[in-house]
């Protein structure tokens, strides 16, 4: 049997099983190692029979093998989910996360979008000081343009500028999740609850955004607190770069002297730069503290419900379209030139066919099939 996933799979899940190339060959009868490196180099074919026995030695289903839609423990996730969150639903969303981000990985270059070879990232590791990922935040906005409220140029700038995967996903309230970054070694992927409020998933979206490009230097946890409760290590840093670079200085500098105002004009000022930003006005609290520009003691003193003001203007707004246009589009070229049945695409996404054919046009896309 020849399919160039076998190689690659074997060789992601004999690592992840802790075992060596040795190890692996006398676990299936052969002389020597050199025959498992030819396997996983794609040099080698295997046999029906010896794949079977890799099944059982590495104890795992034989799609994991063979379908191009599971990454098969490639991908490393990062969650971003309430304490409560239960293992068995992180669990089950990464099946079902890393079988979208597979899909796209797969079926992109087979219909013209080969991914990136060359992979931005931030020059921080394990010693950096929350000074370092606050500079990091500031430099990322400037050079990429973010522009006066980066927050709305974000998710275009990690699509289109550093070749990333962001997808809007539904997940159920029950379980907490918030978000979650996926690293590959060729393709990074960030994953929001799309029911999140905006301002929210803003803040998200920059925090996930830090782990996927200081991944190699700087691993996140597997799950971190998505209320940024007491954060620490890697977590803590992330949370000064999307600070930084969502809420300029300048565009809070020029709105005044904060620790002159009086209560009520706080708390209008807080909102309304918290609408000018597109971030929740507790985030605009905490970076004016950080700033300098209003007294901890002052930042801590406000009443929550006095800056719920403008969380309350996004209740009626509609949540973005499943996934994202650049998946979709993905998908519909796939579609079109026979890479893939509608039938398995609907699956794949857990959508009924009637529900698939209608999010290519909320994303601006034909739907490349008749109903």
């Amino acid at each position: 049997m020849h399919n160039p996933l076998i190689g690659t799979h074997t060789r992601v899940l004999r690592r992840a099983r802790g075992l060596t190339q040795q190890e692996l060959a006398q676990a299936l009868g052969f002389n020597d190692r050199q025959t498992v490196s030819a396997i996983e180099n794609g040099a080698r074919r295997v046999t029906a029979e010896e794949l079977l026995r890799l099944t059982e030695i590495l104890d795992i289903p034989l799609e994991s093998f063979t379908d191009p839609f599971q990454l098969a423990d490639e991908g490393e996730f990062s969650w971003l989910c309430a304490d409560d969150t239960a293992p068995g639903s992180l669990a089950a969303w990464e099946q079902r996360a890393g079988s979208w981000v597979a899909a796209f990985r797969t079926l992109a270059p087979e219909v013209g979008r080969p991914l990136r070879l060359v992979r931005w990232k931030l020059g921080l590791g394990r010693t950096a000081s929350r000074q370092n990922a606050a500079l990091a935040g500031e430099q990322f906005a400037r050079e990429f343009r973010l522009g006066s409220a980066p927050a709305l140029r974000l998710t275009e700038a990690m699509e289109k500028k550093l070749g990333m995967l962001v997808l809007a996903v539904d997940t159920p309230p029950r379980d907490g999740i918030s978000g979650a970054a996926c690293h590959l070694p060729d393709l990074d992927a960030a994953l929001i609850a799309r029911r999140e409020p905006a301002k929210r998933r803003h803040l998200i979206l920059a925090r996930l955004l830090f782990h996927l490009l200081t991944w190699d230097t700087m691993p996140p946890k597997h799950r971190q607190a998505a209320n940024r409760t007491r954060p620490r290590g890697a977590a803590q840093l992330a949370g000064d770069f999307a600070d930084t670079m969502l809420m300029p200085a300048a565009a809070l500098r020029r709105r005044g002297h904060w620790d002159k105002l009086r209560r009520p004009e706080l708390n209008r000022q807080i909102n309304d730069a918290a609408d000018e930003l597109h971030v929740t006005a507790d985030a605009v609290r905490r970076r004016l503290a950080s700033l300098g520009l209003l007294g901890k003691s002052a930042a801590q003193g406000l009443p929550e419900q006095a800056l719920r003001r403008s969380g309350r203007r996004e209740r009626n707004t509609l949540p973005p379209a499943l996934f994202s246009k650049p998946f979709m589009a993905v998908v519909e070229r796939a579609l079109g030139r026979g890479r893939i049945s509608v039938r398995r695409a609907a699956r794949l996404l857990d959508l009924t066919i009637d529900d698939l054919a209608d999010l290519f046009p909320a994303h601006g896309l034909p739907c490349p099939f008749d109903l």
